[in-house]
């Protein structure tokens, strides 16, 4: 159902499993221990990984997520194919919406690549899926991210919605999420406008 491989203008992306992913890759990319992965997941419901065994669950996950329809996740991969991160289009089919979500290590925020993302996966929701929105959002204080997300919002002609209270939970807290959204039809009329 899901393209296996993703070629962008600089980026690869590919499926999120072990036939595809090194586990140690993984790891070494979101240890725990690595300097500047308290960065990585201020804003994120999610753990680095703990032990080589945290990465390799997560390949588990996505795939099976993968087999189920439920989630196309892909390793994101630059030209020289050194593994960045990865991107991720949740499905909730009674609702014809894909969520996106897009976690690179640091050396890689602001050059557009998130965006990139993004934009590889819309196309993949609408095109290739025929679903009727695709969502994204950022949580309170994430100013990177709403930087980029408005970047991407503005050019696949979506629009922000409002603000989801309470809606992430974060270690200790809860955070509001701001949520954007783009419609099949908005997509459509952004691409052939250019």
């Amino acid at each position: 159902m899901f393209p296996e491989t993703i070629d962008t203008n600089s980026l690869s992306l590919h499926q999120l499993c072990e036939a595809h992913v090194d586990v140690f890759e993984l790891y070494d990319l979101f240890a725990e221990k690595k300097e500047g992965m308290e960065d990585v997941f201020e804003y994120v419901p999610q753990e680095p990984y703990t032990s080589v065994k945290d990465a390799a669950d997560r390949l588990e996950k996505a795939e099976t997520a993968w087999d189920d329809g439920d989630a196309a996740q892909y390793a994101v991969y630059s030209a020289d194919e050194t593994l960045m991160g990865y991107a991720v289009l949740s499905l909730q089919w009674e609702r014809r919406t894909g969520m996106l979500g897009v976690i690179l290590a640091t050396p890689y925020w602001g050059q557009g690549y998130a965006g990139e993302c993004a934009t590889a996966l819309t196309e993949i929701a609408f095109d290739s899926l025929d679903l009727d929105v695709v969502a994204i959002g950022y949580d309170d204080e994430n100013e990177r991210s709403k930087r980029m997300i408005e970047t991407f919002i503005d050019s696949v002609g979506g629009r922000y919605d409002g603000v989801l209270r309470n809606w992430t939970p974060l270690d200790d807290k809860v955070a509001n999420h701001h949520r954007y959204t783009v419609t099949h039809d908005q997509y459509q009329q952004s691409t052939t406008d250019t």
